[in-house]
């Protein structure tokens, strides 16, 4: 710790920089902020932001020393890092709307420069070095404080559902927290008595020397300021429904031009690919960039062109509504809309052995992040899957568990899975391939200890040692509250283009005298995009393509409504070909 933090005693010693997360910025950078922001005297001891409370100041150093701190003030008070002139403060959370998950603490007095955070945006836009810089950093210092495990606490117990709901909600957003299992860990019985728990009442969130009982979704990230739905956000010219690469790119491109756009997810933004430990096949990245990093990315970029994210948005209902569209949520709220565009993704497809109901949750998994790499450090385990989740899962896994079985029901890994990584699988000493292999069985006493493993080709059947189980055997796509309004294909998929002008009804598209678009399914005006669409070749690359496709068609589709309003109200001209193409019925 730094001496900062333990008495104050001897120099205080900047930190040093870590991967880029502590640049500092030159003279001139600051010189270009220094208009937009004001100078302000700094006094020892003055906090200039507090561990749990919004923040929305871009904060640079010009004199003395800031401290960063965690839990200040609190039992568990630690320095996460400490800058001098030059530096700046925050991390992501600052460009995300997100409360601070430290404080800044002021341990020599000087002078900071504080610029709104809707001028940085501006700003960094329009500099590309100064927005690598800051946004860099700002990646960094997420990654850093997840690692320190600063942030809110969950404890609960590793058997609970609730508990694994609450951690898969934390990991998928990238959010900064630490788990502290109720069997466990020594100072769990400690937070009980401190905060008055009973185990009974676990999971719990503990936050600001707040404790939430078992909270929902919706409420976590209400508390944490994850965006939520505003008034103002009720009418749009564009609702993307699922933030996965599709729905990203969708709103990315609608944004910028011009389109009131929205984005809503239920979960997390990300979908699949942002759970990925590393993609190395996404074009423009030569050496790889994790799931999580390229959606932190993408997000900012929505945000940057104007695209309102919401999380914990669980669309439940879609209607046509006089010319628009209304989508009902969870939660009863609606949104209106003049055109819808699906990005659900696919939902892990769950594996049917007897038994493994009673271990999902606390020893077998949909998906490998750090935090399950973290629970299995040092115990053997078991990847079922041949394709590309599943081998990009298992390397990833393989950097913290001692030995993993990858069980594969196929009988050569090249059927499904990419050569790349086929190549790096063979050569990697911890895993072992069993293929033509399938799970029988899963047996454990509160947790999973073994897995009952039969050969298809020789029905030998053997037992193999797995404290943890991750699975990757496909995708199924969440459109149960959609199948009575759109077309679908036998395996649930939403049916676009030719495929939906076969199932369409004449009636609705008669009057716009067209059939349905490439990406359109059999409703005018939504469309659907990425893993969910009937026939989509499942990569990231190719959801992100679909995104900036459905934006074109969606331009297309409102000129044609534009022209049937102007008809019904007895103007009989086209649209202003000149015009702006981003102008939607509902933007600037």
């Amino acid at each position: 710790m730094n001496s900062a933090a333990d008495g104050r005693e001897g120099p205080l010693t900047e930190t040093p920089d870590q991967f880029g997360a502590y640049p500092r910025l030159t003279s001139e950078q600051i010189e270009i902020l220094a208009p937009h922001g004001r100078k302000r005297p700094t006094s020892e001891g003055t906090v200039l932001f507090r561990e749990g409370e919004p923040f929305g100041e871009f904060l640079v150093v010009v004199a003395g020393l800031v401290e960063v701190v965690h839990d200040h003030e609190g039992p568990d008070e630690r320095t996460v890092a400490l800058h001098g002139p030059g530096r700046f403060l925050g991390e992501l959370g600052l460009l995300e709307g997100q409360a601070a998950f430290y404080s800044a603490v002021v341990r020599e007095s000087g002078e900071v420069l504080a610029v709104p955070v809707d001028r940085l945006r501006a700003i960094v836009a329009g500099d590309p070095v100064l927005g690598d810089l800051v946004l860099r950093a700002y990646l960094g210092r997420r990654a850093l404080l997840i690692g320190l495990g600063a942030g809110f606490r969950i404890l609960g117990s590793c058997y609970s559902p609730d508990t694994q709901r609450l951690r898969e909600f934390a990991a998928r957003n990238r959010l900064p927290h630490r788990w502290i299992d109720l069997e466990r860990d020594k100072e769990a019985e400690e937070l009980l008595r401190r905060f008055g728990v009973r185990p009974e009442e676990t999971p719990v969130v503990i936050w600001k020397g707040e404790v939430l009982r078992n909270p929902g979704n919706a409420e976590l990230a209400r508390v944490i300021g994850l965006p939520a739905p505003s008034p103002e956000a009720t009418r749009c010219d564009v609702l993307v429904i699922g933030a996965g690469p599709a729905g990203l790119a969708t709103s990315v491109y609608g944004a910028s031009d011009g389109l009131a756009t929205v984005v809503v997810d239920g979960i997390a933004a990300g979908g699949q690919a942002g759970t990925s430990s590393r993609i190395e096949n996404y074009l423009g990245f030569p050496s790889g960039i994790s799931g999580a990093e390229l959606i932190e990315r993408s997000v900012l970029q929505a945000h940057k062109f104007g695209a309102r994210l919401t999380i914990s948005a669980e669309a439940t209902g879609l209607e046509a509504r006089d010319g628009h569209y209304a989508v009902t949520f969870a939660d009863g709220t609606t949104t209106e809309t003049s055109t819808v565009v699906l990005a659900l993704g696919a939902r892990f497809r769950r594996l049917r052995v007897p038994g493994i109901e009673r271990f999902e949750g606390s020893s077998v998994y949909y998906a490998a992040t750090l935090h399950e790499a973290h629970a299995c450090r040092t115990d053997p385990i078991a990847v079922v899957g041949g394709g590309n989740s599943a081998g990009q899962g298992v390397l990833f896994l393989s950097r913290y568990s001692p030995h993993i079985h990858l069980i594969v029901r196929g009988d050569d890994l090249n059927h499904d899975m990419s050569r790349y990584l086929v190549d790096q699988v063979e050569r990697n000493p911890k895993i072992t391939v069993l293929l033509n292999s399938e799970v029988i069985e899963t047996r454990g006493d509160g947790v999973l200890e073994t897995l009952v493993v039969r050969n298809n080709v020789s029905g030998e059947i053997d037992e193999i040692q797995g404290r943890a189980l991750f699975v990757f055997i496909g995708a199924a796509p969440p459109t149960e509250w959609v199948k009575d309004v759109i077309a679908l294909d036998e395996a649930g998929f939403v049916l676009t283009g030719p495929d939906a002008e076969a199932r369409a009804d004449e009636g609705e598209w008669a009057p716009l005298g067209r059939a349905p678009m490439l990406l359109e399914t059999t409703l005018p005006g939504v469309f659907a995009v990425g893993d969910v669409r009937s026939g989509s070749v499942k990569r990231v690359a190719s959801a992100a393509g679909e995104g900036a496709m459905a934006v074109r068609l969606v331009h297309e589709h409102q000129a044609v409504e534009g022209n049937l309003v102007r008809t019904a109200s007895g103007t009989e001209h086209q649209d202003d070909p000149g015009a702006a193409p981003g102008r939607g019925l509902y933007g600037q």
